[in-house]
């Protein structure tokens, strides 16, 4: 198949990240001091685009922007790695999307976000690749309701295919009929695939979503690594964890090292472990691109991961 090894469709945004913010902000005009600020590039599918391109796979992104100067931002951070944005547009009214994100006491965070014109992105042809990956489905109802006929396409054309549907703020986890079927992969954390299932546990998920018709489901558990079903078989990998700067984007950069790792040919324990990895060294800075590794470290640090 001609075109990119990797094809990302979602949003792209600028993130900017408050630490140190207190738990509720005063309002009444007050000023607040937090402890720094960092604008960085945003929005689960540009990370994933990112953190791909950083360990070498010819990647291009399908997403909208504005036309304005947040939007400049987001696409020359996306081309400083070689991310191709030949299928980004630019909403001729509407501003790019922006998301604030609170990060307060023990790690945990807010994340405020304007959608701007994330809501209306519906691309009207995607452009070839051996792998197609979707992200932040419930932002994006135009692109949600079309999903399932451009992930068919996508495997007509002999591409396989993932999910990362992330948050949904509605809290109705509602997915469009027929989506999860045309997924070879579905990426969700594990808050996420109980909610989407419905389940109580991990295994309960991913027997759910296989029973929906997903040939690989993948729960990532943060701390606890990851697991993933495949023809009955659980497979699962963990790494020792490393003490992080900022957990933004970890599970976007585990997308984009599990997604690396297959279309390097490696198998699917292997694509877990690099994909913990992936997760792992992106929290050591701030936002969720400054510390994506290259490939070459990302396996290094993938031999210590473990079963289980």
């Amino acid at each position: 198949m001609s075109g990119f090894d990797l094809l990302v469709v979602g949003d792209t945004n600028p993130d900017v990240l408050l630490a140190g913010a207190p738990a509720v902000p005063p309002y009444g005009q007050a000023e607040t001091l937090v402890a720094s600020g960092t604008l960085a590039l945003g929005g689960s599918a540009a990370i994933v685009a990112h953190g791909a391109a950083r360990l070498g796979i010819s990647t291009a992104l399908a997403a909208q922007v504005g036309r304005d100067a947040a939007g400049d931002f987001v696409l020359d951070a996306l081309t400083s790695v070689g991310v191709d944005i030949a299928a980004v547009t630019r909403h001729p009214d509407l501003p790019t999307a922006l998301t604030v994100c609170l990060g307060g006491p023990d790690g945990d965070r807010a994340i405020l976000t304007a959608p701007g014109c994330l809501a209306g992105f519906d691309p009207a042809e995607l452009p070839r690749a051996r792998h197609v990956h979707a992200a932040s489905y419930f932002l994006q109802p135009s692109l949600a309701a079309r999903l399932p006929e451009l992930l068919r396409a996508a495997r007509a054309a002999g591409a396989t295919t993932s999910l990362d549907t992330n948050h949904d703020p509605s809290g109705l986890w509602q997915l469009a009929p027929g989506l999860l079927e045309v997924c070879d992969y579905v990426l969700p954390n594990e808050a996420e695939a109980l909610a989407l299932t419905g389940a109580a546990t991990v295994d309960e998920a991913l027997k759910s979503f296989a029973d929906r018709g997903v040939a690989t489901p993948v729960v990532k558990r943060g701390r606890h690594g990851a697991a993933a079903l495949q023809e009955g078989n659980t497979h699962t990998a963990r790494l020792a964890p490393l003490e992080p700067v900022d957990t933004v984007g970890a599970g976007d950069s585990f997308d984009a090292g599990f997604l690396a790792a297959l279309l390097n040919g490696e198998g699917l324990e292997q694509a877990l472990a690099v994909g913990c990895a992936c997760g792992a060294l992106s929290t050591q800075g701030l936002g969720g691109t400054a510390a994506q590794p290259t490939w070459d470290r990302a396996v290094a640090l993938s031999l210590s991961l473990s079963p289980g």
